[in-house]
């Protein structure tokens, strides 16, 4: 049966660079959820402390979770070798950080849609970076597992492979047992596509899943897409929103990864509105996976 575990969606910023939240503080109010296991990510300010790892570890350990993903954004796409070797290099220091917080799991993504890099381009960045990175995940007993992503709050661009036909075409032409998906739904519903058909074409290889709900506060997805690309982060009209009241249709997407012997880490993506709002959510995805599992 899939675990749950959680990540601070809402409280990125706090404990990012200039914030005032540590990591700690975090995970002790994480104690307060019913998850098995924390998601962390690589760009929180107190994580740059390699001697801090194993405190992190055993603190979340001593809860009886897991940290059980460390979300990473490695951006493969530029055309620059020299700034591709750097994205390796620190996707590779982000594989050490997993291992030390005894995480199975490392994101990698394929980078920025940047307009100067053509398809084919892009995807030969893309596989020939990870394809450097995954003898080293071996070694260390981490799975690099992408996500069909939307667009990283330090980027300009979108996620060069945020559609399916390029997601699908990208993994297709990786094989090595350490690889796997991170499947977003909600990232395929902001693309302007179906989750559902992204879902039927990549469910064998899905290993871990973020569980949210977006919605649109104002204007259409055609806004969006203009929006987009005119600031860094995250388009002012996109929301997080709690899971269930969204655009997602989670009885049917619980249903295909049960129909392939599904049981990872599903890692809730909520709480803008504060940590009540995960418990909600936690409370939904509990029931959902009991009547798809049980």
């Amino acid at each position: 049966m899939p675990k749950i575990s959680a990540f601070p969606k809402a409280w990125l910023d706090d404990l990012g660079p200039g914030g005032s939240m540590t990591v700690d503080e975090w995970i002790v109010m994480a104690g307060e959820l019913d998850v098995e296991g924390m998601e962390f990510y690589n760009g929180w300010r107190d994580v740059q402390d390699p001697r801090k790892w194993p405190e992190y570890r055993a603190m979340v350990e001593g809860q009886g979770r897991t940290i059980c993903m460390l979300c990473c954004s490695p951006d493969f796409t530029h055309p620059d070798p020299a700034f591709r070797q750097s994205e390796i290099d620190r996707e590779k220091l982000a594989i050490d950080m997993a291992a030390a917080l005894g995480s199975p799991f490392c994101r990698v993504l394929s980078g920025q849609r940047r307009p100067e890099v053509s398809r084919d381009e892009g995807i030969k960045y893309s596989i020939d970076c990870i394809n450097e990175c995954l003898p080293y995940a071996a070694e260390r007993g981490i799975t690099l597992n992408i996500e069909n992503h939307y667009k990283d709050g330090a980027w300009r661009y979108p996620e060069f492979a945020q559609h399916m036909d390029v997601f699908c075409e990208l993994i297709e032409q990786i094989d090595h047992p350490n690889f796997g998906v991170n499947y977003d739904p909600s990232n395929t519903v902001l693309a302007g596509e179906d989750p559902l058909e992204l879902l039927a074409r990549i469910k064998h290889r899905v290993v871990t899943m973020h569980a949210s709900d977006r919605y649109l506060a104002e204007g259409t997805i055609e806004d969006l897409r203009r929006e987009e690309l005119d600031a860094v982060g995250y388009a002012q009209r996109l929301h997080h929103g709690e899971i269930g009241k969204g655009m997602n249709d989670y009885d049917a997407i619980f249903a295909e990864l049960k129909s392939v012997g599904f049981d990872g880490w599903v890692s809730l993506e909520d709480g803008m509105d504060g940590l009540d709002q995960m418990h909600r959510s936690i409370t939904f995805l509990r029931d959902k996976i009991a009547n798809h599992w049980d």
